[in-house]
């Protein structure tokens, strides 16, 4: 693998050659969607190197894949079609490649600073389904409302447990965010109010983008779950607490959770992720077999959470969390999606749930950091124990290697108030 790029990279750069993540992207407002890859503070045109046959191995060459507006068809393609294409790509940023680096025209056709592009959504999301993998959220989200006793279900630790979410309203990062209404959690013997949640949450969580998918009726191995998980992005899944708290039981979340979902624009893929894979934790009641892994693992990607209140100009550093705090990993909760014969597709979306730790600086959303509001964040002179409007909320994720990061940029979103407010 080439080391170096003939483009210049920050060594704080999210984008070095190592990581090259995948992206839909607009050059001019009037554009049409095509795909490109990050390197450094540049996009590359996946589709200008296409035209110029520059995929020339054999599963690429000729494939209309990367003059698409998404980036489901390649996806659809399986990892032979990934890593010819990763191959592909890093030799021509190679430094020592001449190909593209002495072609003036079609560096300028293909190059273009991210600056001046438009990220869009990378792939169509037909389905969106939200996991609730990390012990440390589980345990703490029990104690809050139920109590010490007991406060994760014993289902929880024989299965990912998981809603399915609202596709349409998934967004791009940097997408602003309008507070919902709804009817909301009511004190004692009192009918439930409506108006705007004032319990409106972040969550640090992370999605996988799913490659190939399954035939229905036809459950994926546990063991062969990594070659249908294309990569990973950040994602917030905005959350009601009141409105919640109220409608979730019997069946779980809804329009607490349906009115918007940011993921960070790049995809970093499985292979670019490799040198960073871990252990996963080990668990305790063992899995029942069809969950049973051969590796079970996670990786080591640290993640970070700020807050730029509405009338300051500074964000605030307010978690440190890691993927690697999971319980479940990706590819169990790929696999138990499958189990009853449930059809995923090119394209999907699974997210892993709130990514909490053990420490008190780890936490991943308002709810668990001001203990339900009864502990404000101080965040210099200004209080929160939810968000409020105007507020900023900036995820950033990254693996640090020796002399690179292989990052995800950032996933983003702002408040704006509800129209009846």
């Amino acid at each position: 693998m080439a080391s170096k790029s003939f483009i210049e990279v920050d060594p704080d750069s999210h984008f070095p050659i190592q990581n090259l993540p995948y992206g839909v992207f607009k050059p001019e407002p009037a554009s049409k969607p095509r795909p490109g890859v990050a390197i450094g503070d540049y996009v590359l045109d996946l589709s200008e190197i296409a035209a110029a046959g520059l995929f020339d191995g054999p599963l690429l060459k000729g494939s209309d894949c990367f003059h698409q507006p998404t980036l489901n068809k390649f996806v659809a393609m399986g990892r032979p079609a990934w890593k010819e294409a990763r191959a592909t790509i890093q030799k021509l940023l190679s430094s020592t490649e001449p190909t593209l680096r002495d072609d003036a025209s079609l560096r300028q056709k293909s190059l273009i600073p991210m600056s001046k592009v438009e990220m869009l959504l990378p792939t169509e999301i037909g389905d969106y389904t939200d996991f609730f993998a990390s012990l440390h959220h589980a345990t703490n989200c029990g104690i809050i409302f139920v109590g010490k006793e007991n406060p994760v279900p014993l289902n929880w630790f024989y299965l990912p447990i998981a809603y399915h979410g609202r596709a349409s309203s998934i967004v791009i990062s940097g997408t602003d965010i309008i507070r919902p209404r709804g009817q909301h959690f009511p004190p004692a013997n009192s009918p439930p109010s409506f108006g705007p949640s004032q319990k409106l949450d972040f969550e640090l969580e992370m999605a996988a983008i799913v490659g190939p998918g399954n035939e229905l009726g036809k459950p994926v191995d546990v063991n062969e779950a990594a070659d249908h998980i294309f990569g990973l992005v950040l994602m917030n899944d905005w959350s009601a607490r009141d409105i919640q708290r109220w409608e979730y039981i019997p069946l779980g979340p809804f329009l607490g959770k349906s009115f918007g979902t940011t993921i960070s624009p790049w995809i970093v893929t499985l292979e670019a992720l490799e040198p960073f894979a871990c252990e996963a934790p080990k668990q305790d009641p063992p899995p029942l077999p069809y969950l049973a892994e051969k590796i079970s693992r996670n990786y080591d990607i640290s993640l970070e959470v700020q807050i730029k209140p509405a009338e300051q100009e500074q964000s605030f550093l307010i978690t440190k969390s890691n993927f690697k705090n999971l319980y479940w990993t990706l590819t169990q909760q790929l696999a138990h999606h499958t189990i009853n014969g449930c059809n995923l597709r090119p394209g999907d979306l699974l997210g892993t749930g709130t990514i909490s730790g053990a420490e008190p600086d780890s936490l991943g959303c308002l709810m668990e950091l001001t203990w339900n509001g009864q502990r404000p964040l101080s965040l210099n002179g200004t209080t929160r124990e939810f968000l409020e409007d105007g507020d900023e909320v900036i995820f950033t994720g990254f693996c640090k290697g020796d002399g690179y990061k292989i990052g995800f940029g950032t996933c983003a979103g702002k408040i704006l108030p509800s129209p009846s407010s």
